[in-house]
């Protein structure tokens, strides 16, 4: 058996395991059938790893100390594919980025300040730069606090996660395709509405009602729909063909699984969240639900969120139509199964086109578990 040295987090809401890169093997190529083993993959139930079976549970993410004068620590992040011998690294995750802070505090990677140290980190899935705000105190991070985000249970220290310049992640532009409202050929369906932006990760958006659908939907509801699934996905993989990810749907399902997210949005509604508590209305600006990796996400993931919040400011997005707007205050609250998520984009319009100088959102992070995780020689 092989061992290697991990911390197992829990970021905003999803969890994984981290590693510093030293303690990984050097060259890269071998990393991917690492982390397959370590989450227990191919295995869809992954009863021999330590996956949760849903890719906001089946991430890895590599942290080492950073060269660049503007970073104090680059990072990647792996999504394992459930059910699969496939680890993607195309995307970030912002949920996972938030765990990334406290986590290279702890590891001595960065100076302590108090009382808030700012991490600044430099993702390497999409070179874009991140700061991240950890409570400090006694020369330690905070581990008690009273933030509470929709998703998780009980508070934990506040950690504010900034995404500097986040659009044009992976295509070098916040419109990949010059467009605000795109008309795609659907197969099966006919031709449907979408906003493509490129915000902190790849993502088109749909309107709910034009899937027939109120938007309301938990995510067992959308995952037990085959039909829908299927759409969804042929959207999706219309998307990535447009952005240059794949040549065909196929190529797209197969090849680009994590890239782009797909996700379908609708006008503020009252619902049960997974927990079964009210999520009322007035409390959100718009309601979203995300497919990620084939699977309807049982939160929103943070790159996604910030995409949504971003569309907010596009006159004529399929978000824009719903809203109104931004809102005057300048936040965006989004309703997904797990309660309300709440973003601060800052949108300009310049002589050079539409900047979004950040977004950024509240989350919190909890580190579970650390030891050494074994696979097989």
């Amino acid at each position: 058996m092989r061992k290697f040295k991990t911390v197992y987090m829990r970021g905003g809401t999803s969890k994984g395991c981290m590693f510093l890169r030293e303690d990984l093997p050097q060259d890269p190529e071998e990393w991917a059938s690492i982390f397959q083993q370590v989450m227990g993959c191919p295995d869809p139930k992954q009863i021999d790893g330590m996956g949760g079976t849903v890719s906001s549970n089946n991430k890895v993410v590599i942290v080492w100390k950073s060269q660049d004068a503007r970073a104090d620590v680059e990072y990647l992040v792996g999504q394992v594919i459930v059910g699969k011998e496939r680890v993607d690294f195309k995307s970030n995750c912002g949920n996972m980025t938030s765990a990334v802070g406290p986590f290279a505090v702890e590891a001595g990677l960065v100076e302590i300040t108090e009382p808030i140290t700012t991490v600044h980190l430099l993702n390497r899935n999409t070179d874009k730069y991140i700061d991240v705000t950890v409570p400090c105190a006694n020369g330690a991070i905070q581990t008690e606090g009273d933030c509470a985000i929709a998703g998780v249970d009980g508070t934990a220290p506040e950690l504010m996660v900034k995404f500097l310049n986040p659009a044009g992640s992976k295509t070098g532009k916040l419109l990949p395709t010059g467009h605000v409202v795109d008309s795609m050929e659907i197969p099966g369906i006919g031709t449907i509405e979408a906003t493509i932006l490129d915000v902190s990760n790849p993502t088109v958006l749909v309107r709910a009602e034009d899937l027939g659908i109120t938007g309301t939907e938990l995510p067992a509801e959308v995952n037990a729909r085959k039909d829908l699934c299927d759409v969804l996905e042929k959207i999706r993989g219309t998307a990535a063909c447009r952005m240059g990810f794949a040549k065909d749907l196929k190529d797209a399902t197969e090849n680009s699984p994590a890239v782009p997210k797909v996700g379908f949005v609708s006008a503020p509604a009252s619902f049960a969240g997974l927990d079964g508590k009210p999520v009322p209305a007035q409390e959100m600006d718009i309601c979203a639900r995300v497919i990620s990796v084939f699977q309807c996400h049982k939160a929103c993931p943070l790159t996604s969120a910030s995409a949504i919040a971003v569309a907010a400011a596009l006159e004529g997005s399929v978000v824009q139509k719903i809203m109104g707007g931004l809102p005057a205050s300048g936040k965006v609250r989004i309703g997904h199964p797990g309660g309300v998520m709440t973003m601060m984009p800052e949108v300009k319009k310049t002589e050079n086109g539409i900047q979004v100088p950040s977004v950024a959102v509240q989350r919190t992070a909890r580190r579970i578990m650390e030891g050494v995780v074994y696979i097989r020689n």
